[in-house]
């Protein structure tokens, strides 16, 4: 599978009938070091090379068939995808030679190597699936283990180059929509009191990034003195309570502003149906009152599913990948409105849209 074949079709973790309502994945992600080598950050470029050699033998003789992407063959727009898709990270993108990922076809599992630490192992499900997340990345994490001496201290657990990630070296995530609690101008107070529990609210794209169209990732921040399903399990009781005051906040729109949030969804559906130009930021946004929409059954002209896939194909790299040319900043904007328009004229017809 190439990159040009991804960008056709979704991942896994956007399949259809399961992120209904708020929540639209989970992840686990693990971090990694190797006893015997220096982590990534003082390694020189021979001794990358060492770990990504050794990480491809591993996977070459895995029976699970991974996608192999080295940084340093790879161009800028491509990784730019893969971040676009959660399959690499910001600082992965920026790296060369020695480093890289390992991708499932069906884009489930990632695992990156020497990035932050020397392996990042990440696991990716739709909807709220932490424990399936959290199994699949073990079973990972004990296959290489098995092939590779890890650093670890009987005190502290796994060693990482970030002291935040001592211990477990888990970080879980769940990413959910959040447009009823941020109407209603009730996010701000939900992220203060999160922060206080041991967890991180974040934007769509992790660290750093902000919550455009209402997406936002809540994950754990403490990783050293709590075992790996004490830390996911706390995450879930988060997010269920999370998804409570969402929900209440959609009735609390229903109830009091009702003809507020029909304005709000046709205004998105006319929009979207007729822009000829649109940044990424507006089209979040927008996509974000369509979905809204859908779960408040206001419009059933799409499936959730549909909608999922539209946050990530309006991105830039997709966006040029699909042309097959680089484009300027105002050319995506073009080209992007015409996918939403197309987009909404095939579903007004009734036709299957993927």
């Amino acid at each position: 599978m190439t990159l040009d074949d991804m960008v056709r079709r979704h991942g896994s973790w956007l399949e259809a009938g399961v992120n209904e309502g708020p929540v639209i994945s989970s992840r686990v992600r693990l971090a990694r070091n190797l006893e015997a080598a220096c982590f990534p950050g003082w390694a020189n470029e021979e001794e990358k090379e060492d770990v990504w050699e050794q990480a491809t033998g591993i996977f070459q003789s895995m029976d699970a068939s991974f996608i192999r992407w080295g940084m340093a063959e790879t161009s800028a727009l491509d990784k730019e995808i893969l971040f676009e898709r959660h399959l690499i990270s910001q600082e992965l993108a920026t790296k060369n030679e020695g480093c890289g990922v390992f991708v499932s076809p069906d884009e489930c599992l990632s695992i990156m190597v020497n990035e932050e630490d020397h392996f990042r192992i990440q696991s990716l499900q739709p909807g709220l699936n932490l424990k399936a997340a959290w199994k699949a990345a073990d079973q990972i994490d004990d296959e290489l283990e098995s092939e590779l001496t890890y650093a670890f201290s009987p005190k502290l657990g796994y060693l990482t180059s970030c002291p935040s990630n001592v211990g477990t070296g888990l970080r879980a995530s769940v990413m959910l929509h959040l447009p009823g609690l941020v109407l209603m101008e009730e996010m701000d107070p939900v992220i203060n009191g999160i922060s206080k529990i041991g967890l991180a609210v974040r934007g769509m794209w992790g660290e750093g990034t902000e919550a455009a169209g209402n997406m936002f990732q809540v994950s754990n921040q403490i990783t050293l003195g709590r075992h790996e399903n004490e830390i996911i399990a706390h995450l879930e009781q988060i997010v269920l309570e999370l998804i409570e005051h969402e929900n209440n906040a959609r009735e609390r729109l229903m109830n009091d502003r009702a003809l507020v949030i029909e304005d709000h969804v046709a205004r998105a559906f006319g929009i979207l149906s007729n822009a000829r130009m649109m940044t990424s930021g507006e089209a979040l946004n927008l996509l974000s009152i369509l979905r809204l929409g859908l779960d408040l059954g206001m419009i059933d002209e799409f499936a959730r599913r549909e909608v999922d896939m539209l946050f990530i194909a309006i991105q830039p790299a997709h966006l040029q990948k699909l042309e097959n040319k680089e484009l300027e900043p105002d050319d995506r904007d073009v080209v992007r409105a015409e996918m939403l328009r197309n987009f909404m004229e095939i579903a007004t017809e009734g036709e299957d849209l993927i």
